[in-house]
């Protein structure tokens, strides 16, 4: 008995050693998994094949922000695009060319870390609430260059909470989100059901408190087998929308970062982009 006794002792000590470890895991390097940022030195030369300039911005606290702006003669507007979580402005350039070819003009930015933008001067107390303000900035240089009617926000998978955050602060002519997540929270509950993720999340990034104070027209496109950010969170934070016109596009056996190649997607895109109020 006193043999079972300490063994059952000794494997409650390993689990609950474990468990810890995975919970300070996840605390401790909850950035690591969260942002997968490409750093670029100063001095890197962008190659593309449209015309471009390189934009410098002062976010929060003083950190210098870059971002890239692609100009188009006579655009139908500008796309503010905030991307996903890994990269930077090197290949997210190619990708929002998609948009140029189409005649609208695209501002593409980098958050505080990727590309050549700063980092963090010093441990920041609201790291989250920086990001969102830094969000702004771009948000504030497309009205300072083009009509604010003339502003479409787009955001892909990370990217949709600043998107989301910025459409409902401001007014531009439309929202278009590209794989969103319902929150932070919630992806990491999903992922992580046995620990204590709310009181170990330093980033809660709620998308869908920001969208109900959204009054554009918003569109969400989601992919069925998106194996990131699972299709029946997209559809949850769509059913939190509260202004009249929105619309969800279902794309059959779309995955997380494959949406632009099913008609789909690019046969809806013009009519989404024209959507206004």
């Amino acid at each position: 008995m006193k043999r079972t006794l300490k063994r059952g002792a000794i494997l409650l000590f390993i689990l609950g050693n474990l468990y810890g470890i995975l919970c300070g895991g996840l605390y401790f390097f909850q950035e690591s998994m969260l942002f997968h940022p490409e750093q670029l030195p100063k001095d890197y030369v962008f190659e593309f094949d449209v015309p471009f300039e390189e934009i410098y911005q002062e976010g929060e606290g003083g950190v210098q922000l870059h971002g890239l702006h692609f100009p188009v003669a006579n655009a139908k507007g500008v796309i503010v695009y905030y991307h996903g979580n890994a990269g930077s402005v090197r290949r997210w350039g190619e990708i929002t060319q998609f948009f140029t070819q189409k005649g609208y003009a695209v501002i593409v930015m980098d958050y505080r870390g990727y590309g050549k933008s700063e980092t963090s001067s010093g441990k920041s107390t609201k790291p989250e609430q920086a990001l969102y303000d830094d969000s702004e900035v771009w948000y504030a240089f497309a009205k300072a260059n083009y009509e604010e009617s003339q502003i479409h926000v787009y955001g892909r998978s990370l990217g949709t909470t600043f998107a989301t955050y910025v459409a409902s602060k401001n007014n531009p002519k439309n929202l278009t989100l590209e794989t969103p997540f319902y929150s932070i929270e919630d992806e990491a509950v999903s992922r992580f059901k046995w620990l204590p993720v709310k009181r170990l999340l330093k980033y809660r990034m709620p998308t869908y408190t920001f969208i109900g104070n959204v009054s554009c027209p918003i569109t969400v496109f989601h992919g069925t087998e998106d194996a990131v950010v699972a299709y029946e969170h997209g559809q949850k934070l769509f059913n939190t929308i509260t202004t009249a016109s929105k619309e969800f596009i279902t794309i059959p056996d779309g995955g997380h970062n494959n949406l632009i190649t099913f008609p789909t997607y690019t046969n809806a895109i013009d009519r989404v982009l024209e959507k206004g109020r």
